[in-house]
């Protein structure tokens, strides 16, 4: 009944009644940005983005009318009218961390929890939770508030042995406060957050452990604190408990209407509980601090409130040590880049724990996209079970059509879990168990009956339609990102199958992987040169912009054309001439910022090219890094800080990997090439120079470099491949099958 009443016109008449634009207009009008699509935007993404701005909504009640409060470091800077991260207010619809979206998670290889902590030590225990602050405050006035120091007052760092661990030192005036967080398991608590504190001060004062009703996204509500005597703790919304090593000389407390509990400390306050019907009940634990004698406190949070709502029980017993066990190695005498290297591995144990999500926080859902371009890395640095486990939950996300279905509107997963799959089985020997493999098969038909029929706009037939996609090109358009995937995974499978003797089905892969190829090809004929300027655009309608970033997915990962294909090396070109900005790829689309991974693609590119220029862009790339070793998934060109997506970005960290892993062993059809990427000042370093054992489609390799003699450690599944190695300054060779040891000798 209810679609044959005619909402658009009451729709309509109210909207012209009561002064507002009508939105039945107003969306129709923005569609036509657009290519028509069968999904406007996946349901997903609009979920998400309703939730991230309701966040906003309240940040803009909350936070620009009490700025006496203490706020996290991203509304300090970002607030601030003297710092170079400000942004006005005046017509936000909603205030959003847009210049420091930056944390870094703690925890364990088989626990799916993240903790984070931010640039400043503030730690958020639970997923989407409020914070715990840790500040000083001294009799005579001073104050030690990390959020509100400069750059030159804090370091942060991540260490990695024998426990991930945020560290944080803060220090002004004599003051000193140093913090370190990480997660443990087992034990009496199934898993907790601690913080281990120091401070130290030069005059008699408090250490003051605040519970904060933010985090590093904004306001988290807390309605009500409460001591949990006779414990020396602290219980925070009825549902968490933080626990201190020692008790507390006094407790302060204060509602929405008080203010800030900071705003009275110490203050004198004998209340043991606060409520507050707003949300924004703040709390503080106070010890005291003599002048020349540093304090040392542990607060533990347990996480019973995240494990509770895990679909399946963790894997706690799993340590750091033991997932570690078996991945490849990198040596190299660069200790920042050993570093990024090092963190990026257990960033990728951090987030497949359970399924495999691209970030602890904003990120924390799953995407086809990013687990196949996270999975490679993963499987190439030996972790090939727990790739195993994440591939058999693809099957039970696909529909009965046969779609891998994570987002509606994006078409680019089939072809990337056939691709991803192909990959796994040529590069551990292992079949797809046998519902995985019904999986396969029903996604191929899918991709056959998605083909558009019709030449409509033109250069569309064969194409998949027109959908959102990758969030990065811009709006629904029928982008080749969607078709390359296609092929590529239709290519990469039947070539399985044809290995496995199924060549029914790879004769029904390959055949399609070929329409794909001559529908791909005849489109972009098709486009205008005026257009095209000789490269790919994103999609057969748009011009040439930084969405074209998408068609070089045909050269890397995919490896469709010949490395250096002049029409991926006009691309390649256009982006690095019109849409870098300080030394990586800006992404104009959406993110507006630097790209992390998306450089280290163009910059696979390069080194498949033999073009020298990849080099600068893996030294950008390690500069603009965060202290603790990760990228966020668009970095703000003048804040360096995250200002879109996930502070800790998985793609990014994979795509270091593969970057570290490809400069050493790189897979070119047939053959491998040996040290192609290797960086100069790696190689003017009498250390030696080491990678792996990583897996290949020939079975694991590892390289090891030193005086100008190479030795290979291989054990070949089948048949060795052919050997190019190609270290630069010294000559070229191509080795005879079998030989394991070369004699490098210059030009």
């Amino acid at each position: 009944m209810f679609r044959w009443l005619p909402w658009k016109f009451f729709v309509k008449h109210a909207s012209r009644r009561y002064g507002f634009v009508d939105p039945a207009t107003l969306l129709a009008r923005l569609r036509r940005f657009a290519q028509p699509s069968e999904v406007a935007e996946p349901l997903e993404l609009l979920r998400a983005g309703i939730i991230f701005h309701a966040r906003g909504l309240v940040n803009a009640r909350a936070i620009q009318q009490n700025l006496d409060w203490v706020w996290p470091y991203w509304v300090e800077r970002q607030f601030n009218p003297d710092d170079s991260s400000f942004v006005p207010r005046a017509f936000s619809f909603s205030h959003i961390n847009l210049t420091h979206r930056n944390w870094t998670a703690v925890g364990q290889p088989g626990l799916p929890l993240y903790p984070v902590v931010d640039p400043r030590g503030l730690v958020t225990p639970l997923y989407d939770g409020w914070s715990l602050d840790f500040w000083i405050i001294t009799d005579t006035g001073g104050r030690l508030l990390p959020s509100k120091l400069d750059d030159e007052a804090v370091t942060q760092r991540l260490e990695l042995d024998p426990e991930l661990r945020v560290v944080t030192r803060c220090s002004r005036d004599g003051l000193v406060l140093d913090l370190a967080t990480s997660v443990i398991a087992g034990g009496k608590a199934a898993a907790a957050v601690v913080t281990t504190v120091g401070a130290a001060a030069n005059q008699d004062g408090w250490l003051v452990v605040a519970v904060r009703p933010y985090n590093p996204e904004g306001v988290q509500f807390i309605h009500r604190i409460e001591s949990a005597l006779p414990e020396p703790a602290i219980r925070v919304n009825d549902e968490t408990t933080v626990h201190f090593s020692a008790p507390p000389k006094a407790w302060r407390m204060a509602h929405y209407a008080e203010g800030d509990v900071h705003l009275d400390l110490p203050g004198n306050d004998t209340r043991r509980s606060i409520e507050c019907d707003v949300g924004m009940a703040t709390g503080a634990a106070l010890f005291r601090v003599t002048a020349g004698y540093p304090l040392s406190l542990k607060v533990t949070v347990g996480l019973e409130r995240d494990l509770k709502e895990l679909p399946t029980p963790p894997a706690i017993g799993l340590t750091w040590p033991t997932a570690l066990q078996g991945n490849a190695q990198l040596q190299i005498p660069d200790a920042g880049m050993q570093f990024l290297y090092d963190a990026a591995v257990r960033t990728l144990l951090l987030l497949s724990a359970d399924e495999l999500v691209p970030g602890p926080y904003t990120y924390r859902r799953f995407w086809f996209r990013d687990a196949c371009l996270m999975l490679h890395p993963l499987i190439a640095m030996g972790q090939a079970d727990r790739a195993e486990r994440i591939l058999a939950t693809f099957p039970r996300r696909q529909t009965s059509a046969g779609y891998f279905l994570s987002q509606e509107g994006e078409w680019d997963a089939n072809g990337q879990v056939l691709w991803i799959t192909a990959r796994f089985s040529a590069m551990t020997g292992k079949k797809p168990d046998a519902r995985l493999e019904h999986a396969l098969r029903q996604a191929v038909r899918w991709l056959d009956k998605k083909r558009l029929k019709t030449s409509q706009p033109a250069g569309t037939h064969g194409l998949l339609p027109a959908g959102f996609s990758a969030e990065h090109l811009g709006p629904n358009d029928f982008y080749y990102w969607d078709d390359f995937w296609a092929w590529g995974g239709l290519s990469a499978m039947a070539a399985h199958w044809r290995q496995e003797g199924n060549i029914p089905a790879a004769d029904e892969a390959g055949a399609l992987a070929a329409d794909f190829a001559r529908s791909v090809e005849t489109s972009i004929n098709t486009i205008p040169a005026s257009r095209a300027r000789g490269g790919i655009p994103a999609a057969p309608g748009r011009r040439m912009d930084a969405g074209a970033v998408g068609s070089m997915v045909a050269d890397y990962p995919l490896q469709l054309f010949p490395a250096g294909e002049k029409r991926l090396a006009a691309t390649l070109e256009f982006l690095i001439e019109r849409c870098f900005h300080q030394g990586g790829f800006f992404q104009e689309m959406i993110h507006s910022g630097v790209n992390a991974y998306l450089t280290l693609d163009l910059a696979q590119s390069l080194l498949r090219a033999g073009d020298a220029r990849f080099a600068e862009l893996i030294r950008r790339v390690a500069a603009l890094a965060s202290p603790t070793g990760q990228w966020p998934e668009a970095i703000h060109p003048r804040t360096l800080g995250g200002c879109m997506g996930d502070g800790q970005h998985g793609w990014a960290a994979g795509e270091w990997i593969m970057m570290m892993r490809n400069c050493f062993i790189r897979e070119e059809r047939s053959s491998l090439i040996i040290g192609s990427g290797l960086l100069p000042e790696w190689l003017a370093s009498p250390d030696e120079l080491r990678f792996g054992p990583t897996l290949t489609a020939w079975g694991p390799v590892s390289v090891r470099l030193q005086a100008s003699i190479l030795r290979l450690e291989a054990t070949w599944r089948h048949i060795a491949p052919a050997l190019i190695i190609a270290v630069p300054g010294f000559k070229r060779i191509e080795a005879g099958l079998g030989e394991m040891e070369f004699h490098l000798q210059p030009p």
